[in-house]
This record gives C-alpha cells, sequence and structure tokens, in this order.
C-alpha cells in the first residue's frame, strides 16, 4: 500500500505535484480570495473545477450521512460520463481532489505519459471503490507527492486529518460535487461554463453557513494559464 500525505490548499504546491504527474502547464491551480460576485471577477477564466477545503466536523458527516441516505433510497446511481471515486486512505482526500478536477476534464486538458495518465488508462471502466482502490496502490502517484513535500526525507509526522477537500466540475451543463467520502457525485443543478465559479461558489456558501463556528475554509480554482 501506498502513503499518503495530507496536502495543502496551496496553489504552488499543487501546480508543481500536477506538472510533475504531466498535466499540461497549460492549465495552473490559483487562490479564489473572496466566494461573491465582486472577488470572482479577479479569477481568470476559464475556470474548469473549483476545490474546497473545509473542516470535518459533525454537521458534515451528519449532513453526508443524511445526503447518501436519500439519494440512495431514490435509487440515484452514478452518471457515466462523470469520474468519481471512494476514499481509502484517510490523508488522499488533496490528490482525489485534483484527480477528480483533471479526470473530468481530459477532453480540454493534455497529459503527458506517466503515473496520472496510467491511473486514468487503468480505472476505466471501473466503478468509484474500485477506482479508490486502485489509487491506494498507485505508489507512483502518491509517491509523487510525497517526494514533492519532503524531499524524499520519511521522517515526517502523519496524524489523522482535520480537514477534507471536495471538487466542483461541470459535465454536460451540469454542476457536480465530487468527494471521495460519499458512494455518489452530487448533483447541484444546471450551469454553463460562463456561470461555472458563480454556481459553485453558492454551493462553498452553503458549506460555509453549516460551519458557523468554523473559519477554516480555502478555496482553489483550475484555470487557463493564458
Amino acid at each position: 500500500m501506498a502513503v499518503a500525505l495530507p496536502m495543502e490548499s496551496n496553489p504552488e504546491v499543487m501546480n508543481k505535484y500536477l506538472y510533475k504527474l504531466g498535466v499540461s502547464d497549460k492549465w495552473k491551480m490559483v487562490d479564489v480570495l473572496g466566494l461573491e460576485n465582486d472577488a470572482l471577477q479577479w479569477v481568470p477564466r476559464p475556470v474548469l473545477a473549483v476545490l474546497l477545503l473545509f473542516p470535518l466536523s459533525e454537521n458534515y458527516e451528519e449532513h453526508r450521512s443524511r445526503q447518501e441516505t436519500e439519494m440512495l433510497s431514490k435509487g440515484h446511481e452514478a452518471p457515466k460520463d462523470v469520474f468519481h471515486l471512494k476514499q481509502v486512505l484517510s490523508n488522499v482526500c488533496g490528490t482525489i481532489a485534483l484527480v477528480h478536477s483533471i479526470a473530468n476534464n481530459v477532453q480540454t486538458i493534455d497529459i503527458e505519459e506517466g503515473p496520472l495518465k496510467k491511473y486514468l488508462s487503468d480505472a476505466e471502466g471501473l466503478d468509484a471503490a474500485a477506482k479508490g482502490a486502485l489509487l491506494e496502490n498507485s505508489a507512483a502517484l502518491l509517491d509523487a507527492y510525497k517526494d514533492l513535500v519532503t524531499g524524499g526525507n520519511d521522517d515526517y509526522e502523519d496524524g489523522e486529518p482535520s480537514h477534507h477537500f471536495v471538487t466542483f466540475i461541470q459535465k454536460d451543463g451540469k454542476l457536480f460535487e465530487l468527494d471521495g467520502r460519499k458512494a455518489l457525485p452530487i448533483e447541484h443543478g444546471t450551469t454553463t461554463s460562463e456561470t461555472f465559479l458563480e454556481d459553485a461558489a453558492k454551493i462553498c456558501r452553503e458549506f460555509i453557513a453549516r460551519e458557523p463556528e468554523n473559519i477554516g475554509f480555502n478555496v482553489v480554482a483550475l484555470v487557463s494559464t493564458n
């Protein structure tokens, strides 16, 4: 089994990792400094994905459980054209969030030969649980991040995660939330390429509203470098 390290919500580190995995440098992660429309105007377009980092809490767990139960009881199934994987390792949510961002935009983003392209190829046709198990065993993919942040030094602290990443993507005119802790992608209604960032920001504000006592939220976006 590969060893996973918790990921910072730091665009500079995320970009180094993505480029190390072979993702084209025509795309990059940037900070989203505010979720109101005025602040969103400063984010470069187009935006392909939005990542939200938030504190793990009882509120989140209760909401997640209630949401899952309701969806499964209604017979919801994962859309076949949305790439979603289940989290297995405790510290891998940041990597999963980046994989969700890239995997659901492969028609737009060039990826060179390497561990990410191999993982996505091997994951074709697998369900979310099998994709998660495959990632757990993708040592090259996980070790690339570990080597980046530790410089090859294995003396690092590995504790229980206190925060969690989710990804928002636009697919076929719909806004999806992809969370490795949830059984299915969560559809949040319709969106367009032009309104995607604003629509995703609205859902991020709902996350924050459920946690009035917490301040540990951070948002980054995958955007064009042009």
